[in-house]
C-alpha cells in the first residue's frame, strides 16, 4: 500500500476555486476519513486522487511518484460510488467480476475472488440475481465487492451510505468497520455524517471550504477541538454555543452570560489569566450537563421539548435567547415548559475567541 501524498493541490471551476491548495498525507493501510459539510471539497478531493478530475496545480504522489497525469485504470485504486453504479442487464457476479473480465483474467480466478468477496460480504446466495432484484443495502455491498475484488491497493468511498436508511446505515457501517478489520489496504471514505467518520475512522480530516481545519483520531478531535467549526462538527447532539465573557472572582476564573455563570479549570484559568471582561464563546457537550449545580455556579434552562430515547432523553431548552441541547438519563427527564439550573465540570467547558473561533 501506497503511502499518499497530496502537495499543493489545486482545483479551480472556470473562476470558481473549490481547492486552495491542499497538503494532506494519508498514511499507509490506515482508514482515512474526510469529513464536512456539503461544498467543502471533500468529493472533489476523492475525485481527484481517482483521476476522475484533473487537478488545476500541484501533484499526487503514490510513494514519491507522480501519478496526477495517470489515467484512472493506471493508478492501482477501486472506487465505491454513491449511486452504487451497478450494470442492470448484468447479474450480481457478472457486475462484481467487470474489471477483471476487461484485465482478462483466468476464468477460475475471476471466480474464486467473486464468490470469496461475495461470501465475506454475506451476499455469495444473490450472485445470479439481477440488481433491480436486490435491496438497497445489498446493492451497496456488490458496489463495495465490485472494488474489493479488484485488490487494488487503495480504496476510494463516496458516501456509500448515504442512500440508505438509518437503521440499514448504522448497519453497514458495524459491517464496513468488521471488513476493515481483514483487510490491510488504503481506504479513504468520504462523509458528511459525523457519526460515520467517528465510528470508522483511523483518522479523521475536518474539512471547511477546501481548507483542513484538523486531523487526528476521532478521540482527539472530540476532546481537543483547535476552533469552534470542529467542536460543532464532530460529536453528536452538537454542541451548544453561548455567548459570554471572563471574569475573575476571588482568584478564579469565571464564564458568565445571561442565565448563566461557570467555573473554569485551574489550567484553562491559568492560560487565559489576565483577560478580565474579554468576550468569549462557551462551548458545552449536550453530554456534559449535570442535573446539580455547585454552589454560585450554574446555568438555567428552561425545557421546550423533551426527546425521549430511552436509556436516554434529549431536552431543547433555552438559555436566555439561546437554544441549548441536554442529553441526560431519562430518569431526571425534564418536561416541557419546566425550569431547572443544571451544572457543567469544569473540565468539560470549552472556551473559544468570540472573533477568530480558535480554541483558547
Amino acid at each position: 500500500m501506497p503511502e499518499i501524498v497530496l502537495d499543493r493541490v489545486e482545483k479551480s471551476f472556470g473562476a470558481v476555486r473549490i481547492l486552495p491548495p491542499l497538503d494532506l498525507t494519508l498514511n499507509d493501510g490506515e482508514f482515512t476519513v474526510l469529513v464536512g459539510p456539503s461544498g467543502c471539497g471533500k468529493s472533489t478531493t476523492l475525485r481527484i486522487l481517482a483521476g476522475l478530475e484533473t487537478l488545476s496545480n500541484g501533484e499526487i504522489y503514490f510513494d514519491s511518484k507522480p501519478i496526477s497525469r495517470l489515467d484512472p485504470k493506471d493508478r492501482d485504486i477501486a472506487m465505491v460510488f454513491q449511486d452504487y453504479a451497478l450494470y442492470p442487464h448484468m447479474n450480481i457476479a457478472r457486475n462484481m467480476s467487470f474489471a477483471l473480465r476487461l484485465q482478462r483474467r483466468p476464468r477460475a480466478e475471476i471466480d474464486e475472488k467473486v464468490q470469496r468477496v461475495a461470501d465475506m460480504l454475506n451476499i455469495g446466495h444473490l450472485l445470479n440475481r439481477k440488481p433491480a432484484e436486490l435491496s438497497g443495502g445489498q446493492r451497496q455491498r456488490v458496489a463495495m465487492g465490485r472494488a474489493l475484488v479488484r485488490d487494488a491497493s487503495t480504496f476510494l468511498f463516496d458516501e456509500p451510505l448515504s442512500n440508505l436508511d438509518a437503521k440499514l446505515r448504522a448497519k453497514m457501517r458495524t459491517e464496513l468497520a468488521e471488513m476493515r478489520q481483514s483487510i490491510d489496504k488504503n481506504m479513504i471514505y468520504v462523509t458528511h455524517d459525523q457519526v460515520e467518520a467517528m465510528t470508522l475512522g483511523d483518522r479523521i480530516v475536518v474539512m471547511s471550504e477546501g481548507v483542513v481545519q484538523q486531523q487526528g483520531t476521532p478521540a482527539e478531535l472530540f476532546q481537543a477541538p483547535v476552533n469552534r467549526f470542529v467542536a460543532g462538527f464532530i460529536g453528536s447532539p452538537t454542541m451548544n454555543f453561548l455567548d459570554g465573557e471572563l471574569a475573575e472572582t476571588d482568584g478564579r476564573l469565571f464564564i458568565h452570560g445571561d442565565g448563566y455563570r461557570l467555573p473554569l479549570s485551574d489550567s484553562a484559568s491559568q492560560r487565559m489569566a489576565g483577560a478580565p471582561a474579554r468576550a468569549v464563546t462557551l462551548g458545552i457537550r449536550p453530554s456534559a450537563f449535570l442535573t446539580e449545580a455547585g454552589d454560585g455556579a450554574g446555568i438555567d434552562l428552561t425545557v421546550i421539548v423533551s426527546e425521549y430515547l430511552g436509556a436516554t432523553s434529549v431536552l431543547a431548552t433555552r438559555c436566555g435567547s439561546t437554544e441549548v441541547l441536554v442529553e441526560i438519563d431519562s430518569a431526571h427527564a425534564a418536561a416541557a415548559g419546566e425550569r431547572r439550573t443544571f451544572g457543567v465540570r469544569p473540565d468539560d467547558i470549552m472556551v473559544f475567541d468570540k472573533q477568530s473561533g480558535a480554541t483558547l
